[in-house]
């Protein structure tokens, strides 16, 4: 078995599995052990059942032995973000109202992962009710960076990000209104994909016809991003806006000359989003990579006018519509950003939300134009590097005072708003060692070819590659 079993990439280790190189009680054990090892010093993991993962993969293991097919994560370990709902394992949405919530049912991704062949190990930290881009929460305290745990993982899939890039787990599920997903990839030095809403459904849901929100998959290489994706992506009745392509149209070769790809590049989409000086130090040298393939870099940026206010009206709704009758019954349990939030969605008028998605609908129209002149367009991810752990958010982004948890967040969440995939790729380190990845953003729909981008330009750079030192316990 090798020493490095825990690092090696999920599309590696599920061939293994497949092959019977490696049995599936072995490949659990050793992350099982990991976690042992070093997640005292992350905090990402926070609810675990090692004996029903191995339970688990001896049942799996005696499938393949019988000689039945397996289906694609066979044998693969994953602990599910813990805002998802896991049949006789505790949720608790990060928040002390849930902290010994143990649902009777499992979610759709959670479903559809396990009939994948992915082994329950546990859930992954959150922020509470996963507001916010940095995970901490009053049930089990803050997940740390694996490449400096003075540092944040980012959220709120924070727990999921740390754990995939600490080796915990070889594949890792997130979501992402406003950068969850993107942003703890970035942080993390691993992969995250936000993909066109519906492209992965969601139930149940309190609003099943909500696209700023979305599920999708975090990998430590793009190919392994799009092998969960696979498993994820596909139809539900039960989820009115989901696309009806098949996942295994994810499981292709990602290989693909990006020669004539036309790409956009913009540092700050067009003002908005100001980014800290050592962020672009790292990413403004990338674009050569991608002149070196073959790509036309010109810098530009759709029209962003009012994406802004159209996010922040959007969001605070749905935060009504999600967690307005816990701020009724029980308000001294939510945390002061969270009831901030619900509040600004109860002041919210009939005109404001018609407002936001008629601005919402142009900036679709003005998206699809953009995208008929360029293929690709490039950003960062976040705004800042990963930032003090202790801190809830950063105070200040480019010089600049920040004045609620959402204003560093904006060159993810700008992109929400346009209903686009948007994938997070490792893309280099500050001279202190902090990762920095680059958004690779698509036009609607064009997921695949943004995975194949993004794929390109991994194995081009290899960043992705540098692995966390961490001490065991």
């Amino acid at each position: 078995m090798p020493d490095d079993l825990h690092f090696l990439d999920a599309t590696d280790l599920a061939a293994r599995l497949r092959r019977r190189e490696l049995s599936a009680r072995e490949v659990v054990q050793a992350h099982l052990d990991r976690i042992e090892r070093v997640d005292p010093a992350l905090n990402a993991i926070v609810t675990l059942d090692p004996e029903g993962a191995l339970s688990a993969a001896a049942a799996a293991d005696e499938r393949l032995a019988r000689g039945a097919a397996v289906p694609p994560l066979h044998g693969l370990p994953i602990a599910f973000k813990d805002t998802r709902l896991t049949r006789g394992m505790r949720t608790t949405f990060g928040s002390p109202l849930f902290a010994d919530h143990v649902p009777d049912e499992d979610d759709l991704l959670v479903d559809r992962l396990q009939r994948a062949g992915a082994i329950r190990l546990g859930k992954t930290n959150v922020p509470e009710f996963a507001a916010g881009s940095h995970t901490f929460n009053p049930v089990f305290g803050t997940t740390r960076n694996p490449y400096d745990t003075t540092r944040s993982a980012g959220g709120s899939s924070g727990g999921a990000a740390a754990a995939l890039a600490a080796g915990l787990q070889p594949l890792a599920d997130g979501s992402d209104m406003g950068g969850s997903l993107r942003n703890p990839a970035s942080f993390c030095n691993v992969v995250g994909l936000r993909p066109t809403p519906g492209r992965v459904p969601s139930c149940p849901s309190v609003n099943p016809w909500d696209t700023l929100a979305v599920p999708g998959p975090l990998g430590r290489t793009v190919a392994d991003a799009a092998l969960l994706l696979s498993a994820m992506a596909g139809p539900d009745p039960r989820c009115p806006v989901s696309l009806e392509t098949p996942g295994e149209a994810f499981r292709v070769p990602l290989d693909r000359e990006l020669r004539g790809l036309r790409v956009a590049w913009s540092p700050d989409l067009g003002g908005r989003a100001p980014c800290d000086p050592d962020v672009l130090a790292v990413l403004e040298p990338q674009l050569s990579v991608l002149e070196e393939l073959g790509c036309r870099v010109d810098t530009a940026c759709p029209d962003l006018t009012g994406a802004d206010e159209t996010f922040r009206t959007l969001r605070a709704h749905s935060f009504d519509l999600a967690f307005g009758e816990l701020l009724d019954s029980d308000p001294q349990s939510l945390k002061p950003s969270l009831v901030r939030n619900i509040e600004q969605g109860r002041r919210l008028t009939a005109h404001d939300l018609v407002t936001a998605t008629a601005t919402r609908g142009r900036l679709h129209l003005d998206t699809v134009e953009f995208f008929s002149r360029y293929d690709l367009l490039l950003a960062p991810v976040s705004q800042v590097t990963p930032f003090d752990a202790e801190l809830e958010y950063p105070r200040e982004v480019a010089g600049r005072a920040t004045e609620t948890y959402l204003d560093w967040m904006r060159s993810a969440y700008l992109i929400s708003v346009l209903g686009v995939p948007a994938l997070s790729v490792p893309a280099g380190f500050t001279p202190a060692g902090l990762p920095v990845g680059m958004q690779f953003i698509g036009a609607p729909r064009a997921d695949l070819a943004v995975l194949r981008a993004g794929h390109a330009y991994e194995r081009a750079t290899q960043h992705g590659r540098r692995r966390p030192e961490l001490p065991a316990a």
